[in-house]
């Protein structure tokens, strides 16, 4: 898979925002077509005092929720990355770093100025112990 590197450099920002406390949420959107799945959305949770990571699949019709380590998180939305989605969004208190796969699926990383302005709370009470 030519994109790789990109896609490695794109799930470290997601773990650093996790080590450092800044991250919000992450999703996955921008369909191609008109498909059933209308985005993934990634949030931390706490399960019996252990991080893990809910990954939420919008279906036009249902949601359907499933618990994963970070990890397996990661793992289990790579697949979806380019079919159907064209972009994944990190927001975090820092920044939002966007990657994006043009006509030719080629990725690329952008950065933009912050959205949210304060951390997922279940990860920030999670550090705090």
């Amino acid at each position: 898979m030519p994109n790789t590197a990109v896609f490695n450099s794109f799930f470290n920002h997601v773990r650093s925002s996790i080590s450092e406390g800044t991250f919000a949420k992450l999703t996955l959107a921008k369909t191609i077509g008109n498909t059933d799945l209308m985005n993934i959305y990634m949030r931390s949770i706490l399960e019996e005092d252990i991080l893990k990571f809910t990954l939420t699949f919008k279906f036009q019709q249902e949601e359907v929720v499933e618990t994963h380590s970070l990890e397996t998180a990661i793992e289990r939305m790579i697949p979806y990355i380019n079919k159907p989605f064209l972009s994944a969004l990190l927001f975090t208190t820092k920044a939002d770093i966007t990657m994006k796969l043009n006509k030719k699926r080629v990725a690329s990383i952008t950065e933009q100025s912050n959205t949210f302005k304060n951390a997922d709370p279940v990860l920030l009470e999670y550090l705090a112990k």
